[in-house]
């Protein structure tokens, strides 16, 4: 998730035409035996913030693969849930934002304590480094720099990265797997555009013929999901978990307690119009902790709310939806 602010810290959500368009990811490699980012124990770390969706992706793909049994394998620091003019923080905001957010763990990478936010380690990583400051990022220690800040290719390396240090259930575990490809990678072309960013195009458009021209796409797709749940597969393709479904989870998951509101993403809640993708959501969150565990509904509803003055410029952050999610047998 992008932190979408200026030098000057005012916010930079679409373009002329009013539509939003996301940026490129700028750091692109990968952690591969005998490359410049070489598997080892003590060297990456994960930086995220738990509202974002993007992020939420490499926190369940971690724990999935067990990399939070393995000390120091790959440590997690999470960032303020608010976004500050001066993007995410390590630490809380002060001044007129003083007690927003929902702290998070801080920073705590050796040689890099005293960095506040999360532009410093990009600047770290890249002095002349211009573009905003995303989560989720690997930090690798050892050379001073950002791995990958791409979530989609953040989550595939973590596939198969650290392997060779895993507990024996989970390695050769992987949530891409080859007979599955094609069908996995053509579903990413129209979830991605259409929902996971959709949501966004909804709701930081700043012309009504932008925000028109994308929450029509959007049902239409959750459309396409519903149908291919409707007969009663556990999973989007069977009865294998895939990237598939969590890259859709994270979206779905806030579905109901932001982006129907905030994001104007309001013909109808996944609660109370699609019940084969809430079956299915609830299976995955109820079912497996890899994906209640890494849900703070009080960051996510907390970032979202605070963080946009210029679409909630009170900053009140709602109560509901109650519960945030049904209980499975609802």
């Amino acid at each position: 998730m992008s932190d979408n602010s200026k030098k000057d810290g005012s916010s930079d959500w679409s373009n002329k035409d009013g539509h939003f368009r996301r940026q490129e990811s700028s750091f692109r490699t990968s952690i591969e035996p005998n490359g410049k980012h070489a598997p080892e124990i003590g060297r990456y770390h994960l930086v995220v913030a738990l509202a974002c969706p993007w992020a939420h992706r490499a926190l369940i793909v971690r724990q999935l693969k067990g990399m939070d049994k393995v000390p120091d394998l790959l440590p997690v620091h999470v960032v303020d849930s608010l976004l500050g003019p001066e993007g995410w923080s390590f630490v809380p905001y002060e001044g007129e934002l003083k007690g927003l957010g929902v702290p998070g763990t801080g920073i705590k990478i050796p040689g890099h304590e005293d960095k506040k936010r999360i532009r410093e380690l990009y600047m770290a990583a890249d002095p002349k480094y211009e573009q905003r400051c995303t989560v989720p990022i690997i930090w690798d220690n050892k050379l001073g720099t950002i791995v990958n800040n791409e979530s989609s290719e953040v989550i595939r390396n973590l596939n198969y990265a650290f392997d060779e240090f895993l507990p024996e259930e989970h390695k050769g575990v992987t949530y891409y797997p080859e007979e599955l490809r094609n069908e996995i990678d053509a579903m990413n072309e129209w979830v991605y555009p259409t929902i996971n960013n959709g949501v966004y195009k909804c709701g930081f458009a700043t012309l009504q013929d932008a925000y028109e021209s994308n929450v029509g796409p959007l049902f239409e797709s959750l459309d396409r999901v519903e149908k291919q749940l409707s007969d009663g597969r556990k999973f989007l393709f069977g009865g294998k978990l895939t990237e598939a479904d969590i890259r859709l989870f994270t979206t779905i998951v806030r579905f109901d307690c932001v982006y129907f509101t905030h994001f104007k993403c309001n013909y109808r809640t996944i609660r109370d119009g699609y019940p084969h993708i809430n079956r299915w959501l609830l299976g995955l969150y109820w079912n497996d902790p890899a994906f209640k565990d890494t849900t703070d509904f009080d960051s996510i509803k907390a970032h979202y709310f605070q963080s946009h003055p210029n679409i909630n410029p009170h900053r009140i952050v709602p109560q509901g939806p109650v519960p945030h999610i049904l209980p499975l047998n609802k």
